[in-house]
């Protein structure tokens, strides 16, 4: 493998790692919808605003998410769409693979 291919896959790794939590993927689902400051995302999520924050954080530098200051508040917002496509495809191995589990146990 060259430097470019390794280079690309490093870079194609890092965007999966950082979508590579549960909580991670909530904030992606729920900026999807609508951008948020960190306090509200506190909320949904149930945890503290420092790990919110971090996670924010990974988001942001994976290119995931854009932060914008308004006043003393950070919004967060989604800047990649296409990561949706994502989930549905996490979605659609999921229910192959329970398919795929169930037909095993029907035997």
């Amino acid at each position: 493998m060259n430097a470019k291919t390794r280079d690309r896959y490093e870079a194609r790794a890092t965007i999966v790692k950082a979508m590579a939590h549960p909580t991670r993927l909530f904030i992606v689902d729920t900026l999807a919808k609508k951008s948020m400051c960190v306090a509200e995302l506190t909320d949904l999520i149930g945890a503290d605003m420092s790990t919110v924050s971090r996670h924010l954080g990974i988001l942001k530098s994976a290119g995931i998410v854009w932060d914008r200051k308004k006043g003393v508040q950070v919004y967060y917002r989604l800047c990649m769409p296409c990561i949706l496509n994502f989930f549905g495809c996490v979605e659609t191995v999921i229910k192959s693979t329970a398919i795929t589990q169930l037909s095993l146990v029907k035997k």
